[in-house]
């Protein structure tokens, strides 16, 4: 295939984007053009507005393509959007991309989502069989009660008119499914005011100090919290207390130390906390913004309701599709950042070691040259016959390559589940949106959605 293409009209390649590095490459830098750098008066401009990140990678994506270098202060970066150079670096070239240090390390410490070499691949092999196939169907039974106890919840707002946050309504029903299926109980009351604690940090986490004990210092309630909550799993699990549905994903966890000694107190912390934020975090700011689109798309509802009637399978292909245009303009990491381990070729660009990219699915998502009237919702696109694109490289709401989510097919099917109860109940009504999106570890809306429901 052709290399993603640098828009030809733009003069602005003034310089090849050169890493900050701790040591020279000892292999022969390969034969490329240089990467096309954002216009160091255009990144000033940027700066003066105090816009965030993502405003100044659209602009570097809309004058140089799918390839551009920007350059904040001393940092120099290349966003990557171009489905050639995104399965390069995510798939192709995994081995060549590397992730640094998660972002979320102060709150998952070792878990898989930040672990690399060795111990990822041990982590990862552990738990992917619990996400595919008949590991999915041990958990098909907790998703369902979820969903069936979040439908009832609703239908009492319908009755009582009562006044709801559709975020933390989605977050409620996102955190119980984790948890069930984690420790086989449903989410108590003490677990569920406790693990606020979870989005607190989360949310929290672009703006910590940089110094490490510094940051840990600001979060310290909310991480003493969470790291109660664990403790109190994990010694339920171990004192056999199996909930209704039998053992979770915390026995897994400690059925595996009895023959790995990795698996020490601490990491079955880390994966726990590791599960319970990816595992809620992204259904339920999904979950959020398609509510918001229907408010603004009923029809959209409309469609899904007349695909086909209740529990077919014609119905569930139409909300599968809600749920994927929702995640293709809101995809549950909108930036995922590596580090180029040795000189390398993206797409004809000439990349040197040490270089910082930074693949975002939020503008290859955008980008019109593969997705028309991008900024449309239009669930279609995800219907036979669909107008997606074929491309790996072009959707990826859940990253692509061997380090993509483990649980997407969990994500989706969640969603799925709530919709097929919710859809055909009545439609929120919202009282006020959000005015717009918080770009941290996940793109969440920027405030709350107070909502009433009437029969």
């Amino acid at each position: 295939m052709m290399p993603y293409p640098v828009r030809a009209d733009v003069q602005e390649r003034d310089t090849v984007v050169t890493p900050a590095r701790s040591g020279e490459s000892t292999s022969p830098a390969p034969v490329g053009r240089a990467v096309p750098e954002l216009a160091a008066g255009r990144v000033a401009a940027w700066r003066e507005r105090g816009a965030p990140p993502v405003e100044l990678f659209t602009e570097a994506q809309a004058r140089l393509g799918g390839v551009a270098g920007v350059r904040m202060g001393e940092r120099a970066a290349v966003v990557v959007t171009g489905p050639e150079a995104v399965q390069h670096v995510l798939a192709r070239r995994a081995d060549r991309y590397v992730k640094r240090s998660h972002r979320a390390r102060l709150l998952i410490g070792d878990g898989v989502l930040a672990a690399t070499g060795q111990a990822w691949k041990g982590q990862r092999r552990l738990l992917q069989a619990q996400f595919t196939g008949r590991g999915m169907r041990r958990y098909e039974q907790r998703i369902a009660t979820a969903a069936r106890t979040a439908a009832d919840r609703w239908a009492r707002y319908a009755r009582t008119g009562e006044v709801f946050d559709l975020g933390e309504e989605m977050r409620r029903f996102a955190l119980d499914t984790i948890w069930r299926s984690l420790t086989g109980h449903p989410l108590d009351e003490d677990a569920a005011r406790d693990l606020a604690a979870v989005p607190a940090v989360v949310a929290a986490l672009p703006g910590l100090p940089a110094d490490g004990t510094a940051a840990a210092d600001a979060v310290a309630d909310e991480l003493e919290l969470i790291d109660a909550v664990a403790a109190r799993a994990t010694a339920a699990a171990r004192g056999g207390a199996a909930g209704p549905d039998g053992p979770g994903l915390l026995h897994v966890l400690l059925d595996a130390a009895a023959t790995r000694p990795q698996y020490t107190d601490r990491l079955i912390r880390d994966e726990l906390v590791t599960l319970l934020v990816a595992g809620h975090e992204t259904a339920a700011t999904t979950l959020t913004w398609l509510y918001l689109l229907l408010d603004r798309y009923p029809q959209a509802r409309e469609a899904v309701l007349a695909a086909g009637p209740d529990g077919s399978a014609e119905r569930r292909a139409a909300a599968s599709a809600l749920v994927h245009e929702t995640l293709r303009l809101y995809p549950s990491a909108w930036l995922l950042p590596r580090v180029a381990a040795e000189d390398d070729l993206l797409a004809g660009f000439a990349v040197e070691a040490g270089t910082e990219i930074l693949v975002c699915p939020y503008l290859a998502h955008r980008d019109p040259l593969l997705w028309p009237d991008p900024e449309r919702f239009d669930p279609g696109r995800f219907t036979p016959p669909g107008r997606r694109p074929a491309h790996p490289g072009a959707y990826l709401p859940f990253g692509i390559g061997p380090r993509a989510c483990l649980g997407s097919q969990f994500a989706l099917r969640e969603c799925t589940a709530l919709l097929e109860l919710l859809l055909p109940a009545p439609a929120p009504r919202l009282r006020s949106v959000p005015a717009g999106a918080v770009y941290g570890l996940t793109v969440r809306p920027d405030g709350p959605a107070p909502a009433v429901l009437t029969a």
